[in-house]
């Protein structure tokens, strides 16, 4: 969760203590355990998981923008269209990781669940669900995560697995973007309700439609506070976007998954896009990551 970066990159460090300077106690607190060699809260525990997302989606992005470079158009994968809006202005920073932090208290009120990728195309899933089980993400035609309760999700698994579908479980405590997850977008809507939205200044692809997010949308609170329960429509989100390239794509965030999908992309091969993450797991790599992105990146901005 790129720590390693902490008072090593001025950029980053500043944005993110900005992040938990804006939750108060619990920045602190939360700023204590992404730092520690033994957290009090494991990493996939949604109160850690998602509001340390922000931060560091956050952080990375005001590494890029240190660098100069003012994005085009933003794409976020769950939680990261939140850090999306922020970029954009539509919603203030403050009051984005607040949002986060609270609908992630709240959210640990929720019956117990799971969610599982699997190795296949949504379509062909769609027979084996069963109860509350249902298509949370779709990441890429063959890459779709399954979201709903712990029991009925590990039966599905069990199936997948006897005719040799690939799946495993994510390291997640909640069956984010299933309906399980509905009853709680009252409480989120509450919040966003109090927040000034703005259009956004930047074009904002909606992970959640697959389309360009209207400025109606952008400030609908009842879009933000549904997103927990949404399916997440990232590839179909990467292909409305790539279809406007060619794009140097960045992944502002600790890990390079959305980059290795973009990279499959037909659109991105055959158009010329670029796709580059900046996520490392040591000082070092990170420090090499960061200055190899920024080359390729400034580079490429330069052509």
């Amino acid at each position: 969760m790129a720590a390693s970066l902490y008072e090593h990159d001025g950029a980053f460090t500043s944005a993110i203590d900005a992040v938990f300077a804006s939750l108060g106690r619990d920045g602190d607190r939360l700023r204590s355990d992404w730092l520690a060699a033994e957290p009090i809260l494991p990493i996939d525990h949604p109160q850690r998981s998602q509001p340390l997302l922000f931060a560091v989606d956050y952080a990375y992005s005001a590494v890029v923008r240190s660098w100069g470079i003012t994005p085009s158009a933003l794409l976020g994968h769950s939680v990261g269209e939140v850090v999306a809006a922020v970029i954009a202005g539509v919603l203030p920073m403050p009051e984005a990781a607040r949002l986060v932090w609270d609908r992630m208290a709240n959210l640990a009120h929720a019956a117990p669940g799971g969610m599982l990728a699997v190795a296949e195309s949504a379509e062909k899933l769609t027979p084996y669900l069963r109860d509350d089980v249902v298509v949370g993400a779709v990441n890429a035609p063959r890459q779709t995560i399954l979201a709903g309760s712990a029991r009925p999700l590990a039966e599905i698994a069990a199936d997948l697995e006897a005719l040799s579908i690939l799946c495993a479980p994510v390291a997640s405590l909640t069956p984010f973007h299933s309906p399980a997850l509905r009853p709680y977008a009252a409480f989120d809507k509450a919040i966003v309700d109090n927040i000034a939205l703005r259009s956004p200044s930047i074009p904002i692809v909606s992970c959640y439609t697959g389309r360009i997010l209207s400025d109606e949308q952008a400030v609908d609170p009842a879009y933000w506070a549904s997103h927990p329960a949404a399916p997440v429509l990232f590839w179909p989100a990467l292909s409305t976007l790539l279809v406007a390239g060619p794009w140097t794509l960045v992944e502002t965030g600790p890990g390079n998954t959305l980059t290795r999908l973009a990279r499959r992309h037909a659109a991105a091969a055959s158009g010329g896009s670029l796709a580059v993450n900046l996520g490392g797991t040591r000082f070092d790599r990170d420090r090499g990551a960061l200055d190899q992105a920024r080359d390729a990146i400034l580079a490429r901005v330069a052509a």
